[in-house]
């Protein structure tokens, strides 16, 4: 059985960068030689880095990343490289307009290329989907072993290229993917390509990207699944990681180009002699799972770190109230970007609480964040004395000064503004608009907000495993949410309570369940008519909500946007 050291590197690259993508491939490429691979395989569309969106319209884009990927070639020939098989995607574009393409590198030269087709979402390529009749299935012959190259989409088809590749018979398929991060999704990941694996009749090896891409987070999570639904390898997720294994692998001399109606195959032989045997190395020791804070926590820095740093910013600011929230986002902060580079600011006014204010401190203290405290009162009463303002106007601009004051110290020096809003949150509407909605980020945009409970709990408790101190104050934890914008005031004043809402809204925002649904699902009736219009009446506020890092399935404004004008209501009189 000829033997092949594969090597599938997760990395991070960044859109629209061609050059610094390219150094990435390089520099990743000589660490999986210098490792010994015969085999390289790198993400879908790292080049251009990934989702490119409306980028792909443009062809000057997809003209400069053909060019890049003919100069990547090269260099890599120049650099020592050009022995190994090199796999990456890129960004291409024919006749038909542009397409989301992999390519096959070797001694300096294309050697094969996959390039599939699109469907347009209304004018914007949110991402390229799947294989359609007319694209053509390369398989090389490397070392007297058929590889077979997909890219991401392919693996979801039930009887797609994949299964065309089996037809035709092939010895090892290298998959390419920029496949999100969404909570729980790794062991879907992994059982979708046993099952791929087991139809292709061969082993797959599947590289994803790792990073933060504006609102889209990559865990890597890259694997290694034989056909009878062994894992061979993983690699951990949310790192930039070289995986390296040996295969011995079934050297079938398949000579088909016809495996199934519908699929074209194209064979290009690269080298026929096997690789002269040698010591394989033991397979790479697969990481421990991430519970699934521990995995959310991760997403959620990754996130927030990759969009700060690729967006040019050095610093962050944020309003620290002594809130869950917004200690949460602190935290978050500070061990994405570092304590000297999150800057947060208290701005009680003349309704906050001494613990709101000794709580924001507190927390400063714990993490070493940069603080400041800027009083609004007079600020307020500015404008509550100058336009008359009364009952929720008036708590409104309590909420608008502060989002002036972070703006202002924003534009001053420099910093990014993060929103501290929640999913919940933001999913009724409780929140004020050119307040304690401006910013240009907002880390727990998609979490809802028992989530933020578990995971501050869950962070203080890694805290005190590792022997620091937790950052986030226990009170801020412990104590009723509230937003001190009238003596008094809780959430549940608004709000039902927390637990009890997440769970209609994760029914009803994840599951799409609608009225009737929701009450065959327990729910009372005046709880669901309650939530429901508060959901459907705020979808003009998510809209002008800052971007944030998405970790389920149905994240606002990327993957769940409703008309703001519409007359439909859930069938209940109450809604009407």
């Amino acid at each position: 059985m000829p033997q092949l050291r594969i090597a599938l590197a997760q990395v991070n690259p960044c859109v629209g960068d061609l050059t610094g993508n390219a150094d990435v491939v390089v520099e990743w490429t000589r660490k999986a030689v210098q490792a010994g691979a015969h085999v390289v395989a790198l993400p879908e569309m790292v080049l251009t880095g990934y989702p490119v969106e409306d980028l792909s319209l443009r062809e000057s884009f997809a003209k400069a990343s053909r060019a890049a990927l003919d100069e990547l070639a090269e260099r890599l020939a120049d650099v020592g490289c050009g022995d190994a098989l090199v796999a990456l995607g890129y960004l291409d574009r024919d006749e038909a307009g542009p397409r989301n393409a992999a390519a096959l590198i070797h001694k300096g030269q294309v050697v094969a290329r996959y390039a599939k087709h699109h469907l347009p979402n209304y004018g914007v390529f949110d991402e390229f989907r799947y294989f359609v009749p007319g694209d053509k299935l390369p398989i090389v012959r490397w070392h007297g072993v058929d590889l077979g190259l997909v890219i991401c989409e392919d693996i979801w088809q039930d009887g797609g290229p994949i299964a065309g590749l089996g037809q035709a018979g092939v010895d090892l398929v290298l998959c390419l993917n920029g496949s999100p991060y969404e909570r729980n999704k790794d062991d879907t990941r992994a059982q979708l390509v046993a099952r791929r694996a087991a139809e292709a009749g061969a082993p797959i090896a599947y590289v994803n990207l790792v990073g933060g891409q504006d609102e889209l987070v990559f865990d890597g999570d890259s694997l290694v699944m034989n056909p009878d639904g062994t894992l061979l390898a993983r690699a951990p997720q949310f790192v930039e990681h070289l995986l390296v294994l040996d295969l011995d692998l079934n050297a079938g001399g398949h000579t088909s180009v016809e495996p199934v109606e519908g699929f074209e195959v194209t064979r290009t032989v690269i080298s026929a002699e096997p690789v002269p045997a040698y010591e394989p190395q033991p397979a790479p020791e697969a990481p421990d799972a991430l519970s699934d804070c521990a995995e959310v926590w991760s997403a959620l820095v990754t996130g927030l770190r990759d969009y700060v740093h690729k967006n040019g910013f050095r610093s962050v600011v944020l309003g620290l109230s002594g809130g869950i929230d917004s200690a949460v986002v602190a935290a978050l902060a500070v061990d994405a970007l570092g304590a000297d580079a999150v800057y947060g600011v208290s701005m009680p006014s003349s309704y906050s609480s001494d613990h709101s204010r000794s709580d924001a401190a507190g927390m400063a203290e714990r993490t070493g964040l940069h603080f400041q405290t800027q009083p609004i009162a007079a600020m307020v009463e500015a404008f509550v004395g100058q336009l008359g303002l009364t009952g929720l106007a008036e708590e409104n601009v309590q909420a608008r000064c502060r989002g002036v004051t972070l703006m202002g110290l924003s534009n001053q020096h420099g910093h990014l503004v993060l929103a501290t809003g929640n999913k919940t949150e933001l999913a009724v509407g409780y929140s004020t608009i050119y307040g304690d909605a401006v910013g240009g980020f907002a880390p727990i945009k998609d979490v809802p907000k028992t989530l933020v409970w578990e995971l501050a709990r869950w962070r203080n408790d890694q805290a005190e495993l590792n022997g620091e101190v937790p950052p986030i104050p226990e009170n801020s934890i412990t104590k009723p949410p509230s937003a001190e914008l009238r003596p008094g005031q809780l959430d549940t004043d608004s709000l039902p309570d927390y637990e009890l809402l997440d769970k209609v809204l994760d029914q009803y925002v994840e599951g799409d369940l609608g009225y009737t649904a929701l009450l065959a699902a327990g729910f009372a009736p005046e709880l669901v008519e309650r939530v429901l219009v508060m959901v459907d009446r705020a979808e003009y506020k998510r809209r002008q909500y800052p971007p944030g890092t998405k970790i389920t399935l149905k994240a606002f404004g990327r993957d769940r946007r409703l008309p703001i004008t519409s007359s439909w209501r859930e069938q209940s009189a109450a809604l009407v």
